[in-house]
Formats: C-alpha cells, structure tokens, sequence
C-alpha cells in the first residue's frame, strides 16, 4: 500500500508535553481486531479523549481546538510499551504525518517510518523550545524538510538537523511501502532473473 509521498511539511502542531507515551495509550489492545489499516483514527488516545460514557474530555489536546495541524509533538520516549503496528496505523489514520519527541522506541520509530510517518527526533533543549513557541502563540508552525532533514521552527528561523536511515528516507519521499520499493524495480528484477540460468 503506498502512503503519501513526504517532502517538505509545513504545519502548525499539536503539543502532547507527556513523557513515556506508550503503545496502549496510543491505540488501547481493545481496539486491535481490525486487520486493515483504517478507522484507528477514531481511537486515538482513546482513554484519555473519552470518559466512559463516549463524551470527549474538554481538557485534552485532541479535543481542543485551539491546536490542529500534521504534527503531533510528544514528550521523551515516545511509543515506549509493545510493538503493536496499530499504534502507527492510528496516528497516521487520523491525520498526523509527523511525530516529534526527544527520543523515539526504536519498534514504534520503525512501525511509522514504515507507513509513511517521520520521526523526528531532536535534542531535548529543542523540544522545549517547540513547546514553549506553541504554548506562546498555537498558529505557530514548524517546517520539516526530509531532503535536507532538518525541522524549523519559522517563528525564530531555529533549525535542527535529524537522522534517517536512507533506505526508509527514499521510501517516504517517494511514498513506498517495503512492496512499492520491490515493485519500482519489477524491470531490474526481470532482467537480473531473466539473465540467470535456470
């Protein structure tokens, strides 16, 4: 299944200042029984949007409106917990296409990378200072530019450079999944098979 291409993401964001954000408060295991990769969106921080009764919580960022955009910035270590894929299925099927955090769990950072979500990973003394611009002024954005791999913050001009293993780099410019990639060489392939011997 091919995702968006990612290229340069200017956006204002959503600040999630929450440290240790694991994968069951990112998608809750109850709602794990879909096998396709829609509606997961719909529960998103599903205990902590919702009270019991289905009503949403006035107090969190996903229910105010004063915050909106395709980046959702959490706290250190974000997508700690089980390795469960959903978690990335949910934040992309509900609309971000970028995570930022000062440290990502490794499983969670490849589970996004592999549906077309960027993680952004910069220093702590960057992140606070993303979350104070957002606090200061919620029309902020940020730029995100994956050729160069850097995110700006365009209200001061600050920049950070990020890493990015280039295999999954080409993957989201070019909006490829692990089988999009195979299938962009179908021609190389055929002719490397069709040159051995049997």
């Amino acid at each position: 299944m091919a995702y968006d291409n990612f290229t340069i993401l200017r956006s204002t964001a959503v600040p999630m200042p929450i440290e240790n954000v694991d994968t069951d408060q990112i998608i809750p295991a109850r709602f794990l029984k879909a096998t396709e990769r829609k509606g997961f969106g719909d529960n998103l921080f599903r205990d902590w949007r919702y009270n019991t009764d289905g009503s949403p919580k006035a107090d969190f960022v996903l229910n105010d409106p004063t915050y909106s955009g395709k980046i959702l910035v959490g706290g250190k270590n974000f997508g700690s917990g089980s390795s469960r894929e959903h978690a990335a299925w949910a934040i992309y099927d509900y609309g971000f296409r970028c995570v930022v955090s000062s440290f990502f769990a490794d499983i969670f950072k490849g589970n996004s990378l592999n549906i077309g979500i960027l993680p952004v990973q910069v220093s702590p003394e960057f992140l606070e200072r993303i979350f104070a611009a957002i606090e200061a002024d919620p029309a902020t954005e940020l730029e995100v530019n994956l050729p160069e791999q850097t995110i700006t913050l365009l209200t001061t001009g600050e920049s950070e450079t990020f890493a990015i293993n280039g295999y999954k780099k080409n993957n989201l410019l070019n909006g490829y999944d692990d089988i999009d990639y195979l299938l962009s060489m179908k021609d190389e392939i055929v002719q490397f098979a069709d040159a051995r011997p049997f």
